[in-house]
């Protein structure tokens, strides 16, 4: 079967408006979390008042009528999908033929949890002033499906359009999805990511109540704490990644550059708790070894593991353990959530994104806040400076409320 290769990328985060100002920003150890901004912050006095807000608002990229016309969740994930379109050179003028045929090209973009800040506005708009206020857009603004829907509507993708849901598993999800249409032949280009803009008062008094949350309001920057002693909790972020992923083929007879290959994926399931993930790690182990399978390697060609670590106790300390279990000791550990936030549904994307670069780079980001790193994480975790590394593989973990699991492996 077809290998299948990277040859686009394009991201919005609290780190950067776009995917290379984001690598930078990560490299160079900066923190995207502050103090939360919006009217709603104070009038419900949340005990959670910090986040990973964007570095770029959405409306500073898109026009005015296009931004009203879209949820925040859907306008970070089209500012993705236009720059990985771009950067792959598939991008045309009107009037010009496409670079693909539109019925071989198909979009895979997921969101956790969709247009909840439209929800809740629309349905205020409904409470105050009654029906004639609520937009008849509110329905495409809210829907699960809206962010891939605007995207294949842009490029004309007629080969195909899934949103999978899947809640912090989704990005990586959905390039698992675009890895198995490429590799069944059914297309030949996917834009494939995810994307989250959710930083509301109903989701943060959710998570509070919940008690994942990182409480340090003093020192937003230090929240994050992926594997550290001190982790209280995760930061909410928001943003998304996209990737233009393509059979080989077709990208080298484009003269496409390609960037790497997503190599092999893994997804499995816990059956094990709505919330809580298999304390045996059972499910995510093997999640990495058939990321590792489908690649055609062995775990110890793995050098290294993008850690979904989202800094809550139980949760890093478990994905540590099964990494141990299922690659070894030798692969070295990241954990971007410390800089960016959890990024929810578009987690998993922006994470592939960095593994990617990870590999093609030989460079591997550091972990912010881990100044006292938990004994019972008997890994090797980057911390200080970002460590230069020749890699031959990288896997990228994403794990999601419900028991999903997902692990991307990219190469060279």
């Amino acid at each position: 079967m077809t290998d299948v290769v990277v040859t686009g990328y394009g991201a919005t985060t609290p780190l950067g408006g776009d995917a290379a100002s984001t690598w930078d920003a990560l490299l160079a150890g900066k923190s995207g979390v502050g103090h939360t901004t919006g009217e709603w912050v104070d009038k419900h006095d949340l005990p959670v008042k910090i986040s990973a807000q964007l570095a770029v608002e959405p409306t500073e990229v898109l026009s005015r009528v296009q931004a009203r016309r879209m949820d925040r969740c859907e306008q970070v994930a089209v500012i993705a999908a236009r720059e990985a379109w771009a950067h792959a050179g598939l991008a045309v003028e009107k009037g010009e033929e496409p670079k693909v045929d539109p019925t071989r090209l198909a979009v895979v973009v997921g969101t956790g949890i969709g247009g909840v800040t439209t929800l809740l506005d629309q349905d205020d708009l409904l409470e105050a002033d009654g029906l004639r206020k609520v937009s008849p857009l509110v329905v495409p603004m809210l829907m699960p499906n809206g962010p891939a829907a605007l995207i294949s509507l842009e490029i004309g993708a007629r080969g195909g359009v899934h949103s999978p849901a899947s809640a912090c598993a989704t990005g990586a999800e959905a390039m698992a999805w675009a890895w198995r249409l490429l590799k069944a032949g059914e297309v030949d280009v996917v834009v494939a990511g995810g994307a989250e803009a959710c930083i509301a008062p109903i989701t943060v008094a959710g998570f509070v109540q919940a008690r994942t949350l990182s409480q340090r309001n003093d020192a937003p920057q230090e929240a994050s704490r992926p594997f550290d002693t001190g982790r209280d909790g995760f930061v909410l972020g928001e943003g998304a990644g996209v990737l233009v992923l393509e059979r080989r083929e077709f990208a080298e007879a484009r003269n496409a550059t390609i960037h790497g290959t997503l190599a092999g994926i893994g997804l499995t399931s816990d059956a094990y708790h709505i919330t809580g993930p298999d304390p045996e790690g059972g499910g995510q182990g093997r999640a990495m070894l058939n990321a590792v399978r489908t690649a055609g390697l062995e775990p110890s060609d793995v050098g290294h593991v993008n850690c979904h670590a989202t800094s809550t106790v139980v949760g890093d300390v478990g994905e540590a353990n099964a990494i141990k279990k299922a690659l070894g000791d030798h692969p070295v550990l990241t954990a971007p959530k410390a800089s960016m936030g959890h990024l929810v549904g578009g987690a998993g994307a922006v994470e592939g994104l960095i593994a990617l670069l990870s590999v093609r780079d030989g460079i591997i980001p550091a972990t912010l806040n881990l100044e006292d790193k938990d004994p019972k994480v008997d890994l090797d975790v980057v911390a200080g400076e970002p460590r230069k590394m020749d890699l031959t593989a990288a896997v990228n973990n994403s794990f999601g409320f419900g028991g999903h699991n997902a692990s991307l492996l990219f190469t060279k």
